[in-house]
């Protein structure tokens, strides 16, 4: 009996031993969580702080927009002052070769010479003159002729107020023209513009309103030359439509041809009989020995057919 009841305290004395073991590692565990976790706490802390401010901060933003917008107060610093948007005058102002258009000081568009061309590193763009000189773009030819044209203190000469592009590339020596070539030139040219007028056709570059002519011309030999004459008189006759094709304004037909017709510039140059340097259907009709009773102007009915 004495050693059952031996046997009872002995295990009651390690039960109790047990649980005050268990009892300390737990509080020992908990100091080694709380010592681990703590130095996070101060980050999220600061984090949650940030986020109420800025919470804060875009709170009071929109309600000063909202009251700014009750109040009709808004950012106009990009809008005119007038509060009305105004059209670029220079979007409907056309300004002719070596000029460019400017607003004034009373907002009206006006052309204006270029003040500087752009410098061009192929000497292929390079242009030479009617007075046989060489220039280092087209933009400086139709500028010199702007100069003289406005009366600016720039210009080289009254002679460049009609000074107009012969050829591209460095003028260089060009063959005389022959009597016989010349006499037999304006054949040629009538020939070349109906075949320019047929390959544009074939090719669909020609504008609608002149595909009749050139049908015309195809099936009647009567109107095959003076269609084709016709057509590219109008076509040359550019801004201003002032039923007169200047000299630079021949610059389309002249350029090209100079290399290969030596005869071209002497021809055109024949065809301004009362030396205006403006070519008129009736002179443009006698250098390519047209009839002047099969010559109709219809550049203005064309170009309403073209509208």
């Amino acid at each position: 009996m004495q050693s059952r009841l031996r046997l009872l305290a002995l295990a009651l004395i390690l039960g109790l031993v047990i649980t005050n073991v268990s009892s300390a590692e737990r509080r020992r565990k908990h100091r080694r969580r709380t010592t681990t976790e703590a130095p996070f706490q101060p980050e999220v802390m600061n984090l949650l702080k940030e986020e109420d401010t800025s919470k804060e901060k875009l709170v009071a933003k929109m309600d000063d927009q909202d009251s700014n917008s009750e109040s009709g107060e808004h950012d106009n610093s990009n809008e005119p002052k007038d509060g009305v948007l105004r059209m670029d005058p220079c979007l409907d102002k056309h300004c002719g070769a070596g000029r460019v258009c400017r607003v004034n000081d009373l907002g009206a568009a006006e052309c204006v010479c270029i003040e500087v061309c752009d410098e061009e590193k192929d000497p292929r763009r390079k242009v030479c003159t009617n007075y046989n000189e060489t220039f280092g773009s087209d933009c400086e030819v139709y500028q010199a002729r702007c100069f003289c044209d406005s009366g600016d203190s720039r210009c080289r000469g009254p002679d460049y107020q009609h000074v107009h592009i012969e050829y591209y590339g460095e003028c260089r020596q060009m063959p005389m023209c022959k009597e016989e070539d010349m006499m037999d030139f304006p054949r040629r040219m009538r020939d070349w513009l109906f075949n320019i007028m047929r390959d544009m056709a074939d090719r669909q570059e020609l504008p609608t309103h002149f595909l009749k002519m050139q049908r015309e011309a195809e099936t009647n030999l009567t109107l095959r030359w003076t269609n084709a004459a016709i057509w590219k008189w109008c076509d040359l006759d550019g801004h201003p439509h002032d039923r007169a094709v200047s000299r630079h304004e021949l610059f389309p037909i002249r350029a090209p041809l100079m290399a290969l017709e030596h005869c071209i510039a002497p021809f055109l140059d024949g065809c301004d009989e009362n030396n205006d340097h403006k070519i008129n259907l009736v002179e443009w009709g006698k250098c390519l020995q047209l009839d002047e009773d099969d010559l109709d102007d219809k550049c203005d009915e064309l170009e309403e057919a073209g509208h």
